[in-house]
């Protein structure tokens, strides 16, 4: 896939993109003008969004074209899991140095590329451009062609150097890689009018492996898991999918939109946070295959599942009624997380538009209603500000912003790709009230608010100067 300006153009016009949602008026079809500023890489940048795009995918080979400080810049710091091969754990690298530049890294690349197909043989070896060696010229798509033909592996370039954007845009470059390279490349062995994938879900904490079952259970088969615990062969299969179920509109929707186009797939776009958007969810699912005792089965299991949440979620929603907090996330969870909290009794006070559609933006507005308060960009300060105001007994958010909430001695809720817990599906829902109510009702915050024993003996000392 050669990158174009033409092609990024494209990508920008998403319809997950922020200028395309108006279907009239100013606006319609215009490109994002947001460029990429050097020096301000937090949010991550284009090879990071295609690297947490791809890497899920357990059993290939990720190689990273570029000094090694890419590689170990995003490696790890994400919580896909899986449940067999381990192959997309290792960091791989060709760690290009100063000759590198001056003399092209092309024949390291081929070098690499021949060890990691000798040494472990994997069924795809993915390739990542960088910042570096897409400057200095290196043809990459030349040199994997060829290591294809050589190895009989298929070897994908995925053109993503990060100066040419942020990473959502990554995520959608990753995503061309697959429709080109992988998608439609193979045939299954056999398919049933009830076949489906699911685009942008990684299976952080294993969250898809609370939702897989529920599918299972309707007779429901996922094909491919675009991208989160996934095989290469799966997604080479993904073509012949009846439904894609998109999970996050700004990271994979060129996907979901150009195998609509190209193969007739239609896809919805849900939740799996909360009881509601999960209900929903399969109800959505099942009137897109169009099949009338589907949907009776759905409304079954719906029925069961909810009578057994309210059992394990009532002493929870007891201890939970009442309780405010601000959520600092993005995408879609800047709105599927408060559904979830609602159906706790919990109140989301605040919550961020970062990397949020349009789309995104109404439904939060709808669920916070008039008095919720919505934050763009929340520096710390913005944060505790914010935190003071809404008088909140929480803050949920990304690992980073932990400090912020011991700052302003309230508890913490990790919800990022960090964390270790999940909270999809049905069970995840009970997962989540757990976590909460431990985080809320530590005894460390009665403690942690209690004067300093210094201070204390200070006040004492001056009521009694005041009293004599």
């Amino acid at each position: 896939m050669k990158l174009t300006q033409g092609k990024i153009n494209e990508l920008l016009t998403q319809s997950g993109c922020d200028h395309n949602h108006k279907k009239d008026g100013k606006g319609k079809n215009k490109s994002c003008k947001q460029q990429a500023q050097p020096g301000t890489a937090q949010g991550g940048c284009a090879f990071d969004g295609a690297s947490i795009a791809l890497v899920p995918i357990t059993d290939a080979a990720h190689l990273v074209h570029g000094p090694i400080a890419c590689a170990g810049n995003s490696w790890g710091s994400r919580g896909s899991l899986s449940s067999g091969s381990t192959t997309y754990k290792m960091g791989f690298t060709t760690d290009v140095s100063e000759n590198d530049v001056i003399f092209g890294g092309e024949k390291r690349l081929y070098k690499a590329i021949k060890e990691v197909c000798d040494r472990y043989h994997p069924p795809a070896v993915f390739v990542y451009s960088t910042c570096v060696t897409a400057l200095i010229g290196d043809d990459m798509d030349a040199v994997c062609a060829a290591a294809t033909k050589k190895f009989n592996t298929p070897v994908i370039p995925v053109n993503s150097p990060g100066f040419v954007g942020s990473k959502n845009l990554g995520n959608r470059l990753g995503g061309e890689s697959l429709l080109e390279y992988v998608v439609g490349s193979k045939e299954p062995e056999y398919t049933t009018p009830y076949d489906i994938n699911l685009i942008g879900e990684y299976n952080i904490a294993g969250e898809m492996w609370n939702v897989t079952p529920i599918f299972e259970k309707l007779g429901i088969r996922v094909l491919a898991k675009i991208t989160g615990d996934a095989r290469y062969e799966e997604i080479c299969h993904a073509h012949r999918a009846k439904v894609n179920v998109m999970i996050c509109s700004k990271a994979l929707i060129n996907m979901a939109t150009k195998m609509k186009d190209k193969y007739g797939i239609p896809y919805t776009e849900e939740s799996f946070y909360g009881i509601d958007d999960m209900n929903r969810c399969l109800r959505n699912v099942a009137k897109l295959l169009g099949d009338a005792d589907l949907q009776e089965r759905v409304e079954k299991l719906i029925a069961e599942e909810t009578a057994k949440l309210d059992i394990a979620l009532a002493p929870y929603r007891e201890r939970l009624k009442g309780k405010r907090v601000v959520l600092y996330t993005g995408g879609v969870k800047s709105w599927s997380i408060i559904s979830a909290a609602k159906d706790l009794g919990i109140e989301v006070v605040a919550t961020s538009t970062k990397k949020s559609t349009e789309e995104d933006k109404a439904k939060i507005k709808e669920l916070l209603g008039k008095d919720g308060m919505t934050l763009e960009k929340g520096s710390p300060k913005e944060l505790l500000s914010v935190i003071e105001k809404t008088r909140a007994d929480m803050l949920i958010a990304g690992g980073r912003n932990q400090y912020t909430a011991l700052k302003a001695r309230i508890p913490f809720l990790d919800i990022n790709q960090e964390r270790h817990h999940p909270y999809a599906g049905y069970d995840g829902m009970i997962e989540m009230a757990k976590e909460l109510d431990e985080a809320l009702h530590s005894p460390i915050w009665a403690q942690l608010r209690k004067a300093a024993p210094w201070d204390a003996v200070e006040t004492v000392t001056e009521k009694l100067v005041v009293n004599y």
